[in-house]
């Protein structure tokens, strides 16, 4: 069995981070790796657990010292995903979990093209939009926003080397697991 970085890449609101939950549950070999941002923390989320949550002074003293394998601005805030870590964890035999952004995907592809693409797919548009609705943590404005942008994501979603329709939790858990099992066996 060989470590493996996988990119886990989604639509705002697709049900990546619940998915990816249940994945870490379930996969021993699979580490996450806590992204940087310098967004501020939105309710029920932790620091270290969720994100590693910064000022931009240390998210760019960060970068200026190549502590990131890949960053990106989106939405207006900075996301980056350390370097050092995924390193480290790949060389004790983990496998790393990397949950982000389409750009970010694309940049870790090019450093590193062994990495694997998962991106998850929501039932359909209509579905999106009211699972965001319904976490009450964007007004009117900004989910249009979100939905704009998925839309542009959605079409990059053929350039991964996999896609997971997040039509039911427990048969996208089954099918990621899979993806994974069969890439550690490479």
């Amino acid at each position: 069995m060989s470590s493996r970085i996988f990119v886990i890449s989604a639509a705002s609101g697709s049900g990546k981070t619940t998915l990816c939950r249940q994945l870490l549950k379930e996969c021993k070999n699979l580490v996450v790796s806590r992204s940087y941002t310098t967004r501020a923390l939105r309710k029920g989320e932790k620091q270290r657990r969720d994100y590693i949550f910064v000022t931009k002074k240390e998210f760019f003293n960060a970068r200026k010292k190549g502590g990131f394998l890949e960053w990106a601005k989106v939405f207006d805030n900075y996301y980056g995903t350390p370097g050092p870590f995924v390193d480290k964890k790949l060389s004790i035999g983990k496998s790393v979990m990397l949950v982000i952004d389409v750009q970010g995907a694309f940049k870790v592809k090019k450093k590193r093209p062994d990495a694997v693409l998962i991106f998850i797919l929501p039932p359909s548009m209509e579905e999106l939009k009211q699972r965001l609705c319904k976490r009450k943590s964007d007004g009117p404005k900004q989910i249009k926003l979100r939905l704009n942008v998925a839309r542009k994501e959605i079409a990059r979603a053929k350039k991964y080397d996999y896609i997971v329709v997040n039509d039911d939790i427990r048969r996208a858990v089954r099918e990621m697991k899979k993806i994974i099992k069969q890439e550690e066996s490479l």
